[in-house]
């Protein structure tokens, strides 16, 4: 397997459950842009066999190189970005929960979720589109652990997969980051308002946005019931004073890009 073949086997597993972001690509398409991604997102414990680290050296032997760490001390969360130095080819955001810092009975339930996956599991490049390895959780325990994170209420339900793609704002001919949004809008697109519609701006460098991550129906162990997914991503990156453009993330962004999948 190379990179693009990777990269295509994340997308489609990402709009098989996030059917709003093939219905945005589509329509971008149809107003002859070009749809270049900027970066994809990944969740993960902190545990050692699944960390940040774990995942992050799948990408590393593709040629990637690990960049700058991120934290977000309210949501007890740790990042990292991996970055490839072929052009476009997107960026790599990687997060991880700290479960020591939760309850004892919030960690011995993710604790059980960990001993159920294969050793072989993580050691197969699929994992990173391998979903949950563990019986499907009860709705019941998908409620207790949002109370506490809806991270893990998120990673415990759909496991490992790519939580978001993100559009290269640049590289479209026809909209800035404001003007993409309205477009959205107009289409009937839900976007994350926390924070404002657009988070960050030119003088950090680097402005984003989101959809509202759409509930789909899940099959719980008790029952069906609908709960967010994934969402779609747009980042404008802007220039740095050294004529570079800015490749990094912005910690007070990404925290509030984070609750795009939050239940509304």
């Amino acid at each position: 397997m190379n990179i693009d073949t990777l990269l295509s086997d994340m997308w489609q597993q990402y709009i098989s459950h996030n059917q709003q972001a093939e219905k945005i690509h589509s329509l971008l398409l149809d107003e002859g842009e070009n749809i270049v991604n900027d970066h994809i997102a990944l969740r993960t414990f902190n545990h050692p066999s699944i960390n940040i680290d774990v995942l992050g050296d799948f990408f590393i032997e593709f040629g990637y190189e690990e960049k700058e760490d991120y934290h977000f001390e309210e949501k007890k969360l740790s990042a990292k970005h991996y970055r490839h130095p072929t052009k476009d080819v997107p960026l790599i955001f990687i997060s991880e929960l700290k479960c020591e810092e939760f309850s004892n009975d919030f960690q011995k339930t993710i604790d059980q979720l960990i001993e159920a996956i294969p050793n072989k599991a993580i050691n197969n490049l699929k994992f990173l589109t391998s979903g949950i390895h563990w019986p499907m959780i009860s709705k019941t325990t998908y409620d207790v652990l949002l109370k506490e994170s809806e991270y893990a209420a998120w990673l415990a339900t759909f496991g490992f997969r790519a939580n978001h793609f993100t559009v290269t704002v640049n590289k479209l001919k026809n909209y800035n980051l404001l003007e993409l949004n309205a477009f959205l809008k107009k289409n009937g697109f839900k976007l994350n308002t926390s924070g404002g519609e657009i988070k960050g701006s030119a003088s950090v460098y680097l402005e984003q946005s989101s959809t509202l991550a759409e509930p789909i129906n899940i099959e719980f162990s008790d029952g069906k019931a609908k709960v967010p997914c994934c969402y779609y991503e747009f980042a404008q990156r802007h220039m740095l004073p050294s004529g570079e453009i800015f490749t990094g993330f912005i910690s007070k962004s990404a925290d509030k890009i984070f609750e795009s999948t939050n239940k509304k």
